[in-house]
């Protein structure tokens, strides 16, 4: 899902996975939306335990890089053998997704997940853990990662009706997000009282917990997916699902430098204009939480609201996004910074939701992984360079000017991408409207009551 640095209504499901809610459950289920059923109970529950040791693990693990005497480029280095595999595996993994039952693919890749950071978690707690030892497990971690997103996304929406599939996944992000905001504050607080290596050691058991849950997801009634003609195959066949979208290919593009350029802002220049303007990382670390209590307000938002023209609303919401990097060139106070931050937490997480909806209502069931490995392969690609180049760019034009030309990429590109006319056109399928898979442009035709 294209998104900041890393993300689903209309198509009928199987009837199994709507309501596979066991009678025993039938008294606490009562208490939760009709919408509420078993699976995504099962979905939610294990996203919201992974992301609370995950989100904790991020913060561990440069702290185990730097209790061994390592430095700030040693902490890259461990972080980019994470990412080298992730973006090199996704399509790998799409293509796997849609050719295997999606939800063994996420066992397999949350128990690769647990392997690797319960070993690391050893290595960290028996002495001192060597360079390339840390960089291995993190690129294991990564290879997991790279077969889990593509198998997991839509999955939720999967789980529920059409009617009700964008407002699921609305409270979805929001136990996601919270979780994630909560994981990082207790993940720096325990490493800070017992040592990185516990940290490392819950989030491989919170892996393992996410597993077991998903491994009990009811999936019976799940039509068998027809063979394939190979991998490179449906490589191949995803390519054309995503070029033949105007739609799709557009904001898949505008998002591989969107990330870019925010990777580079808030990962290098942010830290600088805190260190030197701000007063250090405490009031960076505010900013940066207010954005994440601005995703939980945003996917309370979409919780409650439905808008018609999905990507419409969704574009629109990209262009605040371009207010953080702006807000470091001037550079505002702390006040003004935390507060634009949390209203582009809201915006940025209104756009998700949006996305995830268009695509879960547009692409086939069938080739959906496939299709969304592209979308993370987009998502991703651009960020280590860009963040490696951010450095250089400054030297050579300033500071000042580089936060504002991230700026200026950001409100370009969003304003290119409204002007393609299927962004603009494309619109929410009510349940009696045909189902995803018909072709693009009839999903894209100009909706007769003229407004969102």
């Amino acid at each position: 899902m294209p998104g900041t640095p890393g993300a689903p209504t209309g198509r009928p499901e199987p009837e199994a996975v709507h309501h596979g809610t066991c009678p025993a459950g039938a008294v606490v289920l009562k208490t939760l939306p009709p919408w509420a059923g078993r699976n995504y109970l099962l979905l939610t529950g294990a996203t919201v335990i992974a992301s609370l040791g995950s989100s904790g693990a991020l913060i561990a693990t440069a702290f185990a890089v730097l209790a061994t005497g390592g430095s700030a480029t040693d902490v890259g280095l461990v972080a980019a053998a994470r990412t080298i595999p992730l973006v090199f595996f996704l399509l790998i993994g799409g293509a796997v997704a849609d050719r295997l039952p999606r939800h063994r693919v996420m066992v397999a890749a949350n128990a690769l997940s647990c392997v690797s950071q319960g070993l690391f978690a050893l290595l960290v707690l028996a002495g001192e853990p060597r360079l390339w030892q840390m960089a291995l497990l993190a690129a294991l971690g990564g290879t997991g990662q790279a077969f889990f997103a593509p198998a997991s996304e839509g999955m939720v929406l999967a789980s529920v009706s059409g009617d009700q599939a964008g407002r699921a996944f609305a409270v979805y992000r929001m136990g996601m997000n919270g979780a994630n905001i909560g994981g990082a504050a207790l993940g720096g607080a325990l490493v800070a009282a017992v040592g990185p290596g516990w940290v490392l050691a819950v989030d491989s058991a919170a892996f393992a917990i996410a597993a077991a849950l998903r491994a009990f997801l009811d999936v019976s009634g799940v039509p068998e997916r027809a063979p394939g003609g190979g991998m490179l195959h449906d490589l191949r066949d995803g390519w054309r699902e995503v070029v033949s979208r105007p739609w799709l290919w557009a904001v898949v593009v505008q998002f591989s430098l969107v990330n870019a350029v925010v990777s580079a802002a808030e990962a290098v220049y942010g830290p600088l204009v805190a260190e030197q303007h701000l007063g250090g990382p405490g009031p960076w670390g505010l900013a940066l939480a207010a954005f994440g209590v601005g995703t939980v307000g945003g996917a309370l938002l979409m919780a409650r609201v439905r808008p018609r023209r999905l990507l419409l609303t969704g574009a629109l919401c990209v262009f605040p996004l371009a207010l953080p990097s702006a807000a470091l060139a001037v550079p505002l106070p702390v006040a003004g910074l935390t507060a634009i931050m949390f209203g582009t937490g809201i915006a940025i997480e209104v756009f998700a939701v949006t996305w995830m909806t268009a695509l879960h209502q547009e692409i086939p069931e069938e080739k959906f992984s496939r299709v969304s490995s592209y979308d993370w392969l987009g998502s991703l690609a651009m960020v280590p360079p860009a963040t490696a180049l951010a450095g250089p760019v400054q030297d050579l034009v300033g500071r000042t000017a580089a936060l504002w030309g991230c700026s200026a990429v950001i409100v370009l590109l969003t304003a290119a991408v409204l002007c393609v006319p299927d962004v603009r056109r494309l619109t929410r399928r009510t349940s009696t409207e045909p189902a995803a898979g018909a072709p693009a442009s009839h999903a894209a035709e100009p909706d007769p009551a003229g407004a969102d």
